[in-house]
């Protein structure tokens, strides 16, 4: 898919930029209590810039002037008790706890051909690899598709490690990377999704029935989550943008990078589900997220079964038979303490 195509917008939407900046980004946490940046109607589109957080392993080409300005302008103590940056929030009007909120993606576009993977503390295999710090630096090449490691670095892990830290290390320590290796460009929301029903700073790290930090690489252009409200207005952030990811997401991080997506925000007057739901040209996919993988596991294949029951008018038994017989369940991720899972289901295979 080509990250740059442009789904053919309504003409009778009206159309909303918001720039990431001081006064329009959080860092670390969801809070209701947080000024929307932005008031739209249902079917409006937003063009939204999305920041990553790990711009300082490699400040130099991963920063701007802009984003320099909000890596400087945010003390690393408020940055808190999540990691990511997240643009919004976004009040939808007329949304309430019991509807449903689609963020359809209409295009991804890098803001900077350069992004990072951090295998960092919380990675499934940091003590395997002598508790360092390892950073690989990647340069998209949209026009091909792929992106190509540039260079490498480690470090002894901090005792106390700060998001958006600048990395201070001396160049002569990079090493080339993967050389003659090529990774598919899969640009995608890490963390996205509507306010937490919970008061206070919610931390953006842990994935839950507001969506957050879900990590699902198939949230590209071209397809749409639905998300259950929690809040009035909906109250919509987006962030931790990437330029590919595998599932699991083993080591930490995916190729973390900055990416300005555009968007719309559709309003459906009905709860369609527990945990938000991926809608692609080619399938259904649902969530589940636990400490416990099983737990998620279960989550997922339950949320499987209520979704085809109502879509495709069969029986809870039906639909179970079809998840073990055409379902592909998958690990989203098991790095952010709460874990996730997925589920796909084809929907062309009812005809």
């Amino acid at each position: 898919m080509n990250q740059q195509i442009m789904v053919q917008k309504n003409i009778a939407s009206r159309i909303h930029h918001i720039k990431a900046g001081l006064d329009t980004v959080q860092w670390g946490a969801f809070n209701a209590n947080a000024k929307p940046v932005c008031r739209v109607a249902s079917g409006d589109i937003v063009e939204i810039e999305c920041l990553c957080h790990h711009a300082g392993d490699a400040a130099e080409l991963l920063m701007d002037d802009a984003i320099r300005e909000i890596y400087d302008g945010i003390p690393e103590d408020t940055r808190a008790p999540g990691v990511h940056i997240i643009t919004g929030p976004i009040y939808v009007e007329g949304a309430e706890p019991g509807d449903t909120l689609e963020c359809r993606v209409l295009g991804m576009k890098p803001r900077l051909k350069y992004g990072v993977n951090f295998a960092g503390s919380w990675g499934l295999l940091h003590k395997e690899f002598g508790s360092k710090e390892h950073v690989i630096i990647y340069e998209a090449d949209i026009d091909s598709g792929i992106a190509k490691a540039v260079f490498q670095y480690e470090y002894d892990s901090p005792a106390r490690a700060i998001p958006g830290r600048y990395t201070r290390v001396d160049p002569s320590q990079r090493k080339p990377a993967l050389e003659g290796f090529s990774i598919p460009l899969r640009l995608h929301f890490g963390t996205a999704g509507v306010c937490p029903a919970d008061d206070g700073d919610i931390s953006t790290v842990p994935p839950g029935a507001h969506g957050g930090n879900v990590d699902n690489r198939e949230f590209v252009a071209g397809t749409s989550m639905f998300y259950p409200v929690q809040r009035e207005g909906a109250l919509f952030w987006a962030g931790d943008t990437h330029f590919a990811e595998g599932d699991g997401e083993v080591n930490g991080t995916a190729i973390e990078a900055h990416v300005n997506a555009t968007i719309q925000l559709i309003l459906h007057k009905k709860r369609r589900s527990r945990n938000p739901i991926l809608e692609t040209p080619e399938h259904w996919i649902c969530h589940g997220f636990d400490e416990d993988l099983d737990e998620a596991v279960r989550e997922a294949v339950l949320e499987m079964i209520s979704l085809l029951e109502q879509e495709w008018n069969i029986s809870r038994m039906e639909a179970y038979s079809l998840c073990s017989v055409a379902g592909d369940l998958r690990v989203t991720q098991v790095v952010d303490g709460v874990k996730g899972a997925h589920i796909a289901m084809r929907r062309d295979i009812k005809r």
